[in-house]
């Protein structure tokens, strides 16, 4: 999730090195930023990226030749982002390429159980000032991804319609959170206590199996056909963005596990005043096929071209804002945004060329088939009930609402704010994402 502040913005502008003209940008543009942003989600980052855009001769801007993007940070939640990433359509004529190497850890990890209502949240555990308090980690494990993923895309028919393909090689490594280690320096007060979470209780009940609980290696293909009208792709203001395909992790891949899912989103922006207010929403499904898919893996949202760091939930600040990271869980689910985008102001600083947007928006998402397990039947030498955990038959729509605040640079570079509120409390409380790019 690449992130940056205002202040990082006007820093890339100063560090612009090519002569461009005031409205056509040509050349090398590179900026080297601290990346210091905040999430919900993740807490306060601290780090650097560095972002590299070459135009050319500017005669395809805002589209560039080659984008390089290179991120070292941290997340005080335990987070931690360390990638490379390269995109082009130029590299290979005809075919446009997406190479990602990232190593993402996570001290904290959020997992809520599946089927979204249907597994309870007791919130009293989570809040170190309630009677009923448990841990703040309650609903949290630790979690590593190493992943090397390559998109690729190529015409089909016309300009619009494309072919789109792919293989990810990805490390998944679970634990339970290590209280040691989040425990180091703090007050004795302060200190998380040694309470089993939601994962470890899941283990013990045998909903989450023995041979998927410590992770895997899940290495995956992928392929569809993608329909994109889109005026420019970080920034559109009219257009359709559609597309669809199949994933499967096979055990001849190298997988541990044998699996296939099928997506479609479908993304249509409306120009109300071209170039100054836009209606845009996306729409989005995602189902297993066939086999059963490691219980890992279910939060990963996929899509023809990885656009950040990860591309999960349902909820947080990648699919529905104001929902807790990965409070939507299912073998299928949809989800949807609806947002008003208004550019309110433009203007040139340092020979750039930005402007100040505004957006309202209402995000929802549902589990449309639900991972099937046995519920268990706790004991009465538990100090739990199945009602504390399991409610049959609660899911229903997830909503949330709420405002952002953009800051745009040459039309690609994009610092995003945005404000989400949940309808349900079962669903979290405010969230509060700072980070790059629009949401779709």
């Amino acid at each position: 999730m690449k992130k940056a502040i205002f202040s990082s913005l006007l820093l890339l502008a100063l560090l612009s090195v090519s002569a461009q003209e005031e409205n056509i940008k040509k050349g090398w543009n590179f900026g080297i930023l601290p990346a210091i942003t905040f999430s919900t989600d993740l807490g306060f980052q601290y780090g650097g990226l560095i972002d590299l855009y070459n135009y050319g001769p500017g005669d395809i801007y805002p589209e560039y030749y080659h984008k390089f993007y290179l991120e070292v940070s941290r997340f005080t939640k335990g987070s931690g982002i360390y990638r490379f990433n390269y995109d082009s359509e130029h590299l290979i004529p005809g075919i446009r390429i997406s190479s990602d190497l990232s190593y993402l850890p996570d001290e904290a990890y959020d997992f809520y159980g599946f089927n979204g209502y249907d597994a309870v949240i007791n919130k009293s555990w989570i809040d170190d000032k309630s009677p009923d308090y448990k841990t703040r980690m309650f609903y949290m494990h630790r979690r590593t991804l190493l992943r090397f993923k390559n998109d690729f895309q190529g015409k089909l028919s016309g300009e619009n319609l494309r072919w789109n393909a792919g293989f990810a090689i990805q490390n998944f490594k679970i634990s339970e959170v290590d209280l040691e280690k989040l425990n180091k320096g703090k007050d004795p007060e302060d200190m998380l206590p040694d309470v089993p979470g939601l994962y470890q209780l899941y283990q013990e009940w045998r909903v989450i199996s023995p041979d998927e609980a410590d992770g895997g290696l899940i290495n995956t293909i992928k392929a569809g056909i993608t329909y994109d009208t889109r005026d420019n792709r970080p920034n559109p203001n009219k257009g359709i963005w559609t597309e669809g395909g199949i994933e499967t992790s096979q055990k001849f891949l190298g997988s541990e596990a044998t699996f296939g899912k099928f997506y479609l989103t479908h993304r249509q922006y409306f120009p109300i005043k071209y170039d100054k207010l836009t209606f845009a929403y996306r729409l989005g499904y995602q189902q297993t096929i066939f086999g059963q898919v490691p219980f890992y893996y279910q939060s990963q949202m996929i899509v023809s071209v990885l656009l950040g760091a990860t591309m999960e939930g349902l909820g947080g600040s990648k699919s529905v804002r104001g929902l807790w990271r990965n409070r939507v869980i299912g073998d299928g689910f949809v989800y949807g945004n609806a947002e008003l985008r208004w550019k309110a102001v433009r203007f040139k600083f340092i020979r750039q060329n930005f402007y100040l947007g505004v957006n309202v928006f209402s995000d929802f998402g549902m589990v449309t088939d639900k991972i099937k397990f046995d519920v268990p039947n706790l004991s009465e030498w538990s100090s739990y009930t199945t009602a504390d955990f399991f409610k049959e038959n609660a899911e229903k729509l997830h909503v949330t609402a709420g405002a952002g605040l953009k800051v745009v640079m040459n039309e690609n570079f994009i610092v995003a704010i945005d404000l989400g509120q949940p309808f349900n409390e079962q669903d979290g409380g405010t969230g509060f994402y700072m980070g790059l790019n629009y949401l779709f």
